[in-house]
């Protein structure tokens, strides 16, 4: 018998490829939302003034009602804003030419995106592991320890390292860990900057602990921790054995004004977790990138941890081209350059407009949280903000701190756009609590 090429029906791309406006409406989305998805989230959705998103470019997104907004929020993920074209354009050669991998053969564009992040890492990370998402770069990491004899983990109280089962275990926030009890044995949570209950934790345990910790903490609400913290968590785990794990989905690759947040303490550890903004905005990528030691047993048996998707070609050709454009485009110091900026107009806004709602302002690079004294009154923020047309995020593990996660590609008008967003919401706030007692009343 002889097969004959498939083709294409015209009938069903012209319906997966034309835009669908009755798809795109508020009471169709919801509609389908409350159906198939998540009650909880179309409830969010409507409270969140009922947008549906159905475009972005650079750092807006545009709903279906037409309405622009400046995204600050993303989660981190897009330092290089939304459809950067070199990262577009290099997912699109890789989709016409091969967007999955036989797994059997060596795939090239694996190999040289596994170079493009290597040269970046700091000094002794060489062997990279590709995933598909943060937690599942946590999974890798843990599974990694535990291949080293490492089978105490040690985590820091209001951390956030995913939500799967072995990520959760570590995601130090009761609220999350509740309903999936019992979670993975064996694991400790210790004061995230507190470098005495460090030691004394890891005095317990030696070198059959693991240690898992943020350069700064970003669910917990934009945590800096003191000056010193991650240097002295490093010669903890030298000094006792320990396995040595950074966390810098959200803080690497540029997100603190730097390539990575362990560059401003010199920190080396045995794994460094990366993502969000590896993906370029277009593709989800993760990775965890280890040492030759730490790496060891994944270099004996390939097979021994793996995923039919992870280091799939569009990821890698995502991955290698934003790893490239962040060098190219000099993204960090862009981070550092708009982060001081915005850090001081954030500071200058509460100062003037509402000190007595908020508890402080901080952060670093493009990752900033204010905290407010209550999260009602974040919840209010995060309202008045999308009035103005930004987009922020709340933090999961501090629901009174709201998050700013702006790309490194703003313009001045952006900046300016978001400053004067920011500006008027806190005076609609303050209006309504004009003081500190007024507050505590209601």
């Amino acid at each position: 018998m002889t097969l004959a090429p498939t083709v294409a029906d015209p009938a069903t791309t012209a319906r997966l490829t034309t835009p669908l406006p009755d798809l795109s409406t508020s009471a169709r989305t919801v509609e389908l939302t409350k159906r198939h998805l998540s009650r909880g989230r179309a409830t969010l959705g409507d409270m969140f003034g009922g947008h549906v998103e159905v475009e972005a470019q650079g750092a807006w997104l545009t709903t279906a009602s037409g309405e622009r907004f400046l995204n600050a929020g993303g989660y981190g993920v897009l330092i290089l804003g939304s459809r950067h074209p070199v990262v577009e354009a290099a997912v699109i050669d890789q989709i016409r030419r091969r967007p999955i991998a036989s797994r059997l053969f060596l795939d090239e564009v694996a190999a040289v995106s596994a170079e493009a992040l290597a040269r970046r890492t700091p000094p002794g990370l060489e062997r990279v592991h590709w995933v598909g998402s943060g937690a599942e770069a946590t999974e890798t990491a843990i599974k990694m320890a535990r291949s080293q004899g490492r089978t105490h983990l040690v985590s820091t109280i209001g951390g956030y390292h995913g939500k799967t089962m072995g990520a959760l275990s570590v995601t130090g926030n009761e609220l999350y860990q509740a309903p999936f009890q019992p979670l993975l044995p064996h694991v400790s949570l210790v004061r995230y900057g507190d470098t005495d209950a460090l030691e004394a934790e890891l005095a317990i345990h030696g070198n059959r602990a693991c240690l898992i910790v943020e350069p700064i903490q970003g669910e917990a609400g934009v945590v800096v921790p003191p000056p010193g913290y991650l240097k002295r968590a490093e010669e903890l785990c030298r000094a006792t054995g320990a396995f040595f794990v950074v966390d810098e989905i959200l803080t690497g690759l540029g997100r603190l004004g730097s390539w990575w947040g362990c560059d401003a303490e010199d920190v080396r550890p045995d794994v460094m977790l990366v993502g969000k903004g590896l993906s370029g905005g277009i593709v989800p990528v993760a990775a965890a990138v280890a040492t030759e030691q730490a790496y060891s047993a994944f270099n004996r048996d390939p097979f021994i941890h793996t995923s039919t998707f992870a280091g799939s070609p569009i990821a890698m050709a995502a991955a290698r081209a934003a790893i490239e454009t962040i060098d190219a485009e000099g993204i960090v110091q862009r981070a550092r350059t708009i982060g001081a900026r915005l850090g001081q107009s954030l500071h200058e806004s509460v100062a003037e407009h509402a000190p007595h709602l908020v508890r402080e302002v901080r952060g670093r690079g493009l990752l900033w949280g204010i905290d407010f004294a209550g999260a009602g009154l974040a919840g209010e923020m995060l309202l008045e903000l999308i009035e103005r047309g930004v987009v922020v995020n709340h933090s999961l593990n501090a629901h009174s701190v709201l998050r700013l996660t702006p790309p490194a590609v703003l313009t001045d008008g952006d900046l300016d756009y978001l400053e004067s967003g920011i500006a008027g919401s806190l005076r609609a706030v303050a209006a309504r609590y004009p003081t500190a007692h007024q507050l505590g009343a209601r």
